[in-house]
């Protein structure tokens, strides 16, 4: 006599409250927990191996449905096939299926939210994001990663690649960073196509051969003697920002994010921090007489804050805010010197240090807080040639304190004992 099938009924299925296993029939049960929960449960034998495989809870699997489900997995296993292991399988195509489903937008997102705290400043995220946003995401941003080929990455990048090449290059860049986070987290396969060497090298000219490099307008240095002299007979903030920047020649954004905490007048250095330097390396900068002044007159006048608190920035804007980027650029817009930028005055400082000096190039370089490009030679230094960086400084002060210095003066380091 067969093994008696279709044992339960809706009513006795309803009423199951004692834990257990209700039979069926032909290895189909309902269990009933300890806790009270209800589900289905199918057990056979495959290749001489017991299985045990869940059908669903009850609450949302009928008696009837569960007979259904029990007779498919009967059929995969007559057909040879692991009940059990197609529906593993199952469940891992359709996460690799939502996978790739993941937007180029839904990446960029996540890629930036992963590598924003190692970035400087906030600023630098929101450059990722209006960049992506202004170029990519009209054509990709909607697309699965693994749909984005070649073509799309062309198309988005020819139209702007001779008009724009920086901007584009930088697009293309970010598109590939977004691409390779994609494909580590397993939401795409193959090559990236916006990797550049071997590959958008064949489709794009390079950069070099179309952009045309603008440089930060500089002030040649013979004429620094006269802007420093006009320079002080300007009000306000900036132009002791200015002032201090070029006696330092640091760049805009660590002048005016300069704080207290940072400064020793006693001992006539400035420190500034890894996190606020391009090379993200501490910079200790020598601070000469004039740089002293100008920062004991802003101590005296030190801003106070809402809360009463003194403010910790050296040149303070808005409160708890530093002074602003444009503020030089208005100072520079009222000097009627519009051909200048802050930053232009590193190179006035470089192109003085090489041509009118002979202090070693790795002293001026060091000056500018600029990295060793020899790995090697990074490697070994440990020191920053402050003493030596400092008489450099010295010098510079007193060029720039003097008007129409002649162009043929040149500072000699003393003879070595």
């Amino acid at each position: 006599m067969g093994r008696k099938i279709e044992r339960l009924s809706a009513l006795a299925v309803s009423r199951a409250k004692q834990p257990g296993m209700y039979a069926d029939g032909n290895g189909l049960y309902l269990q009933v927990s300890s806790a009270g929960a209800r589900s289905w449960i199918l057990r056979y034998k495959l290749n001489g191996r017991a299985r045990e495989m869940g059908l669903g809870s009850l609450n949302d699997v009928s008696l009837a449905q569960a007979r259904q489900k029990a007779v498919a997995a009967r059929n995969q296993k007559s057909d040879g096939i692991d009940p059990i292991d197609a529906k593993a399988a199952g469940r891992a195509a359709g996460r690799a299926a939502a996978a790739k489903a993941v937007t180029f937008q839904d990446a960029a997102d996540a890629y930036i939210r992963a590598h924003s705290a190692s970035w400087r400043n906030a600023k630098h995220s929101e450059q990722w994001r209006s960049t992506l946003k202004a170029y990519a995401d009209p054509l990709i941003g909607r697309l699965p990663v693994q749909e984005i080929d070649a073509g799309l990455v062309h198309q988005i990048l020819e139209p702007i690649w001779a008009t724009k090449t920086e901007t584009a290059s930088r697009v293309r860049g970010r598109i590939e960073s977004v691409l390779d986070w994609a494909t580590a987290r397993g939401h795409r396969r193959g090559d990236n196509p916006a990797r550049w060497r071997g590959h958008l090298s064949n489709l794009l000219p390079k950069p070099s051969k179309v952009r045309r490099v603008r440089h930060h307008p500089a002030l040649p240095y013979a004429e620094i003697g006269d802007f420093v002299a006009t320079l002080r007979t300007q009000p306000g903030d900036a132009a002791h920002a200015l002032e201090l920047l070029i006696l330092t020649a640091t760049r805009t954004s660590e002048v005016i994010g300069a704080r207290w905490d940072e400064i020793d007048l006693k001992a006539k250095v400035w420190v500034i921090p890894a996190n606020r330097i391009k090379a993200a390396r501490e910079h200790r900068i020598p601070l000469t007489a004039r740089a002293v002044a100008i920062l004991t007159e802003r101590r005296k006048h030190r801003q106070q804050m809402p809360n009463g608190e003194l403010c910790t920035f050296v040149f303070p804007g808005k409160p708890e805010r530093s002074l602003s980027n444009n503020a030089i650029l208005s100072l520079l817009k009222r000097m009627k010197r519009q051909d200048l930028t802050a930053h232009g005055f590193r190179s006035t400082f470089r192109d003085w240090a090489a041509e009118q000096t002979n202090f070693p190039r790795e002293v001026a370089e060091m000056a500018l807080a600029h990295a060793i490009g020899d790995k090697v030679e990074a490697a070994y230094r440990r020191g920053d040639l402050f003493e030596k960086r400092k008489r450099l400084m010295e010098a510079w002060a007193g060029y720039v304190s003097v008007r129409q210095v002649s162009e043929a003066q040149v500072y000699k380091l003393r003879a070595r004992r």
